[in-house]
Formats: structure tokens, sequence, C-alpha cells
């Protein structure tokens, strides 16, 4: 049975809809879970319920920016957009996932929100607070490897992938500046930036990338594994479908 995991959605406020980039749900499938879509309903017992009848949880990227608020920050005048409710529901969402001890992975917006939720901080805007030649935010096309990457020996990435140096790809212009104490460095940019985090507690598979894996699933074999491995980690929590007792 494939494991249900839930992808956390984006807002669009002109046409009204909760959506998410296809490249999630293609890659997760391709790695045998079912994927599925959640909401942005700000419902604590809602999530908490839907978080108990997953297997995992994935937190996407976003177009708007985590809200410098939630780490006790004035906004700067390179903040970008932001969104309230995106923010308060992924942050009800790991709430839930946390609690329901259900593996999780942040990618890009994810890997902020999760930091912040953690009691972290961000750079609001890396190119003004933290100038470098790296390009964090690479041009199309997306899926082409932008930078180099240090992983750090026997952690989570170490043990998934076998090297310690490879490649990603880069579309970001904020990142974890204070590393929230709960989590721990495991990846870097050439420049020093933190590119990936896990929990400390290796009980509980909680991982955070800054890049975007799910854009070279089929053509990346990290990116690829990434998922696998994410997903088998997931089938150890499956449960019951979610329409079993209705």
């Amino acid at each position: 049975m494939r494991s249900l995991i839930g992808i956390s959605c984006r807002y669009h406020s002109e046409e009204e809809r909760f959506y998410a980039s296809r490249h999630y749900s293609e890659a997760l499938y391709a790695a045998g879970a079912s994927p599925i879509l959640v909401p942005l309903i700000p419902d604590r017992a809602y999530l908490r319920d839907l978080a108990a009848r997953l297997s995992g949880v994935v937190l996407t990227g976003s177009s708007s920016d985590v809200d410098p608020a939630r780490y006790g920050e004035r906004p700067t005048p390179q903040l970008g957009p932001i969104d309230p409710l995106k923010d308060e529901v992924d942050c009800l969402l790991l709430e839930s996932a946390f609690d329901a001890g259900r593996p999780l992975l942040g990618i890009c917006y994810g890997i902020q929100i999760l930091n912040v939720f953690l009691g972290g901080t961000l750079y609001q805007d890396l190119p003004t607070a933290r100038p470098s030649e790296i390009a964090h935010r690479q041009g199309e096309p997306y899926h082409r490897l932008a930078h180099g990457l240090s992983v750090r020996d026997g952690s989570v990435l170490h043990r998934w992938w076998g090297v310690t140096q490879c490649e990603v790809n880069s579309i970001h212009h904020q990142a974890i500046r204070r590393t929230a104490g709960s989590l721990e460095e495991i990846a870097w940019s050439p420049d020093g930036v933190v590119e990936a985090v896990q929990l400390k507690d290796e009980g509980h598979l909680v991982l955070g990338v800054q890049w975007h894996p799910e854009r070279n699933h089929d053509r990346d074999p990290r990116s690829r594994a990434l998922f696998a491995r994410f997903v088998e980690a997931c089938s150890s929590h499956e449960t019951p479908g979610p329409l079993d007792d209705v």
C-alpha cells in the first residue's frame, strides 16, 4: 500500500484558490507514495486529525516570505510579499506533524518556516544581508544545478547519498540566519549559507532543505534518492486510509 503523504498548499489571492506545483506530487508519486494536497484551512482540530491519518508531511516552497514578526523582527525594504494564511496553516501543520510523530520534509520556504516555528530566525534578503557571488536565486531552467553543497559526514543526507560534496539548484532569496536550538545544520553552500537541517532527535525524521529537489527528481539521482528514502521512512507510519471510516 502506498503511503499517504500530505503536501502543504499555497494560496492565490486574486483567483482565490489553493494550489501546489505539480513537481511535489510527481516526485512523491514516483517514489511510491500517494500524495494529497492539504488546503489552507486554519483549524487546529482538522489538521491534527489529518496528520494522524497521514504517513508524512511535505512543506512546500512559496512565492511569499515568512512574516518577520514571527521571529521578532520588523520588515526590511527587501522583504517580499507575506501570506499570513500560509504561515498560520503551515505552523499548525508543523505542530500537528510533531505531535503525531510523522516524518516531515521542508523544502525552501518549508525549511524556513520549520526553523522559525522552532525558534530560529531568517535573513530577510540574502543579497543585501549577506552578499555573495553564489547564485542563490537562479533563473530558469529551475532544474539546473546552480552551486555546490557540502554535506556533514554522518548526517541524514550523507547516509542517504553517500557523499559529502555535490551540487544543487537554488531558487530563494531568504535563508536560515540563526538555527533553532532543536535543529542541527547538516549542509552548506560554498559561501556558508545553511542549506539543510535535521532534527537533533534522530528518532523523529525531520529534514529541511533550502533547494528544490522536486524539480530534479526525474533527472538527478540524489534528488530521486531523497524522495525515495523519505517515502521509505513514511512507510513505517502507514495508517488506515482517511475514508475507511466514512
